[in-house]
């Protein structure tokens, strides 16, 4: 039901000459202006749904009761019977299994992975298979990467400078922690405040990670509080979002225009996430670190002294900051920054000590004292760090700001909750500890609802509530709010398990539905929000180039470690303010998933971004399929997508057998998971034809892009070709 608008109260006014336009607007501003719209606000008496608490509902009777393999599908069916609709039938095997191993480990099955389903006939091959692929440590990453879209994670700071930065720990506790079916709840709280449970852990310091994945403004001559608040905005909304499903940061300037939450509420939420400090925590022991510390304090000893011995080194530091281009004073540090900012006169040591440094280790003139620095530094431990936050002893003074301007404080403000939704209890501590239970409560109506939403929209394309990012009065209605409510209240009694949520629903026989259209369904469900039928879905952006490593046979399959740079083409890096080098990873680094490629913000790797990776300023909660003609374009000729090709097509020739039919069948296979059909093999093999014939009457070009394994030039070549088609298969890039 949506509420009303605010009417202007009646005053003398009213009759006078004042237009009632004028009124109107005086009387929002005053209330704005004001603060006090919380007071004044009216609310609709009626509970919106999403706001009330779910109820425990039971499966409904179906006549079908042969088809419904859990309650997921009594709810399903039942719905499906009402509407004299009848669920698709269920996916062959090879589908099926494909399907899974997409959905659950975002990998496609090996050949022998697959060949060890289909042997396997025992009755409950299928629920055997869910339970290897989640106790696969790929599933951590598969599902690690969902996770990382709602926490806006990248590895560089944004902004123009968009400079690298050390989080990757925190990706990497995100797999470990889905990985251990950590409960929901405690995956929330650890993520929030991890820094303040009693005896905190390393991992869970890690964990607070998750609000330090705001952009970080690092130009010179900034308001840096005007950021740190910024950074607090930006926690609030996030956790409006990412926990409730609700456009919370709406109420930032005024009270919300829709939903029952007021601007002062919003700084209530904004009072919790106000007193936390940003610091970077190193990994690793305290006798490492101590170490580190003082081989540091050894080198910038040797700095200072460098002018005693050689004074003129000042003239040549004061010519380098001149020569130096905008943008490469811009890509300096921002204490660098600051210490050219000050005239050389007027520098205090420090400043100068700073300036002297960057100029020491940056310009070729010094290849005597950058080598005296490198040998005291290569006996320095390598230090990971990463990015936390950390209470702070006293807390900050929170105000409440008119039209959310940093710069127009007006009263304090202390921590709170929405009044929409259940107390906050007076026994909890205001702080962030308290907030983070208080979200993870039974008693909360939404995280639980908000949670299951989600993990149903990745199974099936769409939400059972399609406005996933927004449970309010704006957004849509469940399509099945029986089933919502039952998730949900599952979820909770089964202690928060993500795992066992998946189980329940990848066991399903909603689930195991083939996706084929039918022309019955198109003109009473055209877009299946109805579920007679699977969904068809093009992969994700990691999991399209996971797709090509594994189908060429190239794969890294480690776990972990920091991000890595994959061939991207020239150029990409000059797109930024500041350009930055993209030195592409050797060796098995190369071949790594599409979860540890570094992602800068400001220049992220084309291939993610063709095919509709989020671009990590802003939570994202549901991710945009494109079909475009660059996607195509990117699989043809991207240098890693070519990579692929001619790998696949290498181990074609050396293992796909002795005839042009078995290798067809064996690249196909690899690449889609099943043999092609007869008109497939006849296209493609015509295709090998041309391509053999055209190749021989060019044998010098051919001649100089030589084989691998001293395969004939002319014929690996013509079957790179046909890695490439294959590569490129729309079924390839589909989860069926």
């Amino acid at each position: 039901m949506r509420p009303e608008f605010n009417k202007p109260r009646r005053t003398a006014a009213s009759n006078s000459s004042i237009p009632l336009v004028l009124m109107l607007l005086l009387s929002l501003d005053l209330q704005i202006e004001g603060g006090e719209s919380s007071k004044s606000s009216k609310r609709p008496t009626e509970k919106h749904w999403a706001f009330a608490h779910p109820p425990r509902p039971a499966p409904p009777l179906v006549s079908n009761s042969q088809w419904s393999r859990n309650s997921i599908d009594r709810f399903i069916l039942a719905r499906l019977e009402k509407e004299r609709m009848t669920p698709a039938v269920e996916g062959d095997r090879v589908t099926l299994a494909r399907r899974l191993f997409l959905d659950l480990i975002g990998l496609p099955p090996t050949q022998s992975e697959l060949d060890r389903f289909l042997r396997d006939k025992a009755p409950d091959a299928y629920e055997r298979l869910v339970e290897r692929l989640l106790e696969s440590p790929h599933y951590g990453e598969r599902w690690g990467r969902w996770w990382l879209d709602i926490a806006r994670y990248a590895d560089s700071n944004g902004y123009s400078i968009d400079a690298p930065r050390s989080i990757w720990p925190y990706r990497d506790w995100v797999v470990r922690a889905l990985n251990g079916d950590l409960p929901f709840d405690e995956f929330v709280v650890s993520q929030l405040a991890g820094d303040m449970l009693p005896e905190a852990t390393l991992e869970q310091k890690i964990a607070t990670g998750f609000h330090r994945n705001t952009q970080i403004n690092q130009e010179g001559g900034i308001d840096k509080e005007q950021f740190r608040i910024d950074s607090v905005f930006d926690r609030v909304g996030t956790t409006g979002t990412a926990f409730l499903g609700l456009t919370i940061a709406c109420a930032q300037c005024h009270d919300h225009k829709f939903d029952p939450i007021t601007q002062k509420e919003f700084y209530q939420l904004f009072a919790f996430f106000n007193n936390a400090e940003e610091p970077e925590m190193p990994l690793a022991p305290a006798n490492q670190i101590d170490q580190a510390a003082r081989i540091e304090a050894e080198v910038v000893s040797y700095i200072k002294d460098i002018p005693r011995k050689d004074p003129a080194i000042w003239n040549r530091m004061l010519a380098w900051e001149q020569s130096l281009t905008p943008a490469q004073r811009q890509a300096q540090t921002e204490q660098v920054r600051m210490a050219f900012d000050v005239q050389f006169p007027l520098r205090s040591e420090e400043k100068k000590l700073t300036a002297l440094t960057a100029f020491i280790e940056q310009d070729a003139s010094n290849k005597s004292h950058q080598s005296d620095i490198s040998k005291k530094r290569r006996q320095k431990p390598a230090i990971e760090t990463t990015m936390i936050l950390r209470e702070l002893p006293e807390p900050r003074d929170t105000r409440f700001f008119i039209k959310g301007d940093f710069t127009r404080p007006r009263e304090p403000v202390k921590p709170g909750v929405p009044a929409v939704l259940h107390p906050f209890p007076t026994s909890a501590p205001p702080n962030r500890l308290g907030l983070a239970r208080w979200l993870v409560s039974p008693e909360n109506p939404l995280m639980a609802r908000v949670t299951v939403n989600r993990v149903w929209q990745h199974y099936f394309g769409r939400g059972l509530v399609e406005t996933e990012n927004d449970f309010g009065t704006q957004g849509s209605l469940p399509t099945h709010p029986q089933l919502l409510d039952w998730l949900a209240t599952e979820f909770v009694a089964k202690k928060w398990s993500l795992k066992s949520l998946h189980r329940l629903i990848a066991c399903s026989s909603t689930y195991r539905q083939s996706s084929r259209a039918r022309d019955e369904l198109s003109a009473v469900d055209p877009y299946n929000r109805l579920l007679a039928r699977q969904s068809r879905l093009r992969l994700d952006a990691e999991v399209v180039r996971d797709v090509g490593l594994s189908a060429s046979g190239l794969l890294n399959r480690r776990l972990g470690g920091p991000p890595v740079f994959p061939p991207q083409p020239d150029g990409v890096m000059s797109l930024g303010q500041v350009k930055r080098e993209w030195k592409t990873s050797a060796g098995e680094d190369r071949f790594r998933r599409g979860l540890y490629t570094f992602f800068f913000r400001a220049t992220p790797h084309p291939s993610l971004s063709v095919f509709d990776a989020p671009d990590s300023f802003s939570t994202c909660t549901r991710r945009l399929r494109s079909n475009t003609p660059l996607q195509a374009l990117t699989l043809l000729n991207d240098s890693g997508a070519y990579e692929f090709a001619r790998e696949l097509a290498a181990r074609t020739l050396l293992e796909g057998g002795a005839t042009d039919t078995q290798r067809l069948n064996y690249a196909f296979q690899r690449c889609v998971s099943r043999a092609p059909t007869a008109n497939e093999s006849e296209v493609l093999t015509a295709l090998l034809k041309d391509e053999l014939k055209e190749l021989s009457s060019t044998p010098p070009k051919i001649q100089s892009i030589p084989g691998p394994n001293g395969l004939n030039a002319t014929e690996f070549a013509a079957w790179t070709s046909i890695a490439r088609v294959v590569l490129n298969l729309d079924e390839t890039i589909t989860r069926e």
